[in-house]
């Protein structure tokens, strides 16, 4: 196991890498052009900035999160040609910087969805919350309204500017669209970027969906783990793999996480941990990384990987809003430093001790 931390950029993030540095363990960090639109081309230029600034605070560049695939791959117009080609040429540049492991995601439209990015908890922090009688009960675009009031939100992953402009547009494109016309379009990427990628050592690893079910009545992929076995089977490489998210998939009472480690354990090549607490209602919200916080044990999760001899990547996935960190830093819903360096100690301590 090696424990990275996720960061936006020396522009795009408040948390610096010095401070990350000092939490224990951490060995690299998972970066991405988050400032380059869905398809562009990463310069090597660009690249190679990042690859020395982490390098110099002494990290390694080994994952990125995530290249973003453009809308027009997803849904199969003749345009994703020009944007696969795009994605080719970023990983060739990726390998040649050393880096080993590409996580994406396959989601239509919305990358992640929430409906509090600040939801008050009983111990005076607060955590990304997602009510589901409010998604029941909204249109897309009433959604969009109230979401876009909330601070933090444009600044996350999946909500960008140009992103959002559009919504109305990939709706409207997406309409009638099927699972299947997904997974055809998914095996049509695959097809054409696994061969790059195994040229390049490169490791693709899928993110699941979050929440792992329709949203709005858009299709989604990696939601359990019969579409996971069917997304790894559309392309047989030792490239091809998946981003194993416990709070993505624990969203959902139908998943085993424990039973997916075990199932997928060759093709896992990145996970991110955390816990999520689950209401009979639907809601869950995001919790501490401790196992009775939340609705998942996540010292059997950490033991299961042990257990495998995972060997790739894991990262703390979110993490609550403590100490009043988010009016002092300005941090981005979910990003905090506190949490997730709480959340690094309580997994390393579980790995320490499996190790004793």
């Amino acid at each position: 196991m090696q424990i990275t931390f996720r960061w936006y950029g020396e522009k795009l993030d408040t948390i610096p890498l010095s401070f990350v540095k000092q939490i224990p363990g951490v060995k690299g960090v998972v970066w991405a052009l988050h400032d380059a639109p869905a398809g562009e081309y990463w310069e090597m230029d660009r690249i190679s900035q990042v690859k020395n600034c982490l390098f110099n605070a002494g990290f390694n560049n080994e994952v990125v999160e995530s290249v973003n695939v453009h809308e027009d791959i997803k849904l199969g117009l003749p345009s994703r040609k020009k944007y696969i080609e795009n994605y080719k040429n970023t990983l060739r540049n990726l390998g040649k910087a050393g880096v080993k492991v590409v996580c994406y995601n396959f989601m239509p439209v919305f990358d992640w969805t929430r409906t509090d990015l600040y939801k008050a908890l009983p111990d005076g922090s607060t955590a990304l919350f997602y009510e589901k009688s409010k998604i029941d009960s909204l249109n897309p675009y009433e959604f969009l309204d109230i979401m876009s009031k909330q601070k933090g939100l444009i600044s996350m992953p999946g909500w960008e500017k140009e992103r959002l402009s559009k919504i109305r547009e990939l709706f409207k494109a997406y309409e009638g669209f099927t699972i299947d016309n997904l997974f055809e379009n998914a095996k049509y990427f695959l097809q054409e970027i696994i061969p790059v990628a195994e040229e390049s050592g490169i490791k693709m690893a899928i993110h699941p969906d979050d929440p792992p079910w329709s949203i709005f009545g858009l299709p989604r992929l990696i939601t359990s783990k019969e579409n996971m076995r069917r997304y790894l089977n559309l392309i047989d490489s030792s490239s091809n793999g998946v981003t194993l998210c416990t709070g993505s998939l624990g969203s959902s009472d139908k998943n085993d996480i424990i039973d997916m480690i075990k199932t997928f354990r060759d093709k896992i090549f990145f996970a991110h941990i955390r816990n999520v607490k689950r209401f009979d209602n639907g809601d869950f919200v995001e919790s501490s990384h401790r196992a009775c916080d939340g609705s998942l044990d996540i010292v059997e999760i950490v033991r299961t990987f042990h257990d495998i001899g995972f060997k790739y990547y894991i990262r703390p996935d979110h993490g609550r809003h403590i100490w009043n960190e988010e009016s002092r830093l300005g941090l981005r819903p979910g990003y905090g430093l506190y949490d997730r360096a709480l959340g690094i100690m309580y997994l390393l301590g579980i790995w320490d001790t499996l190790n004793k």
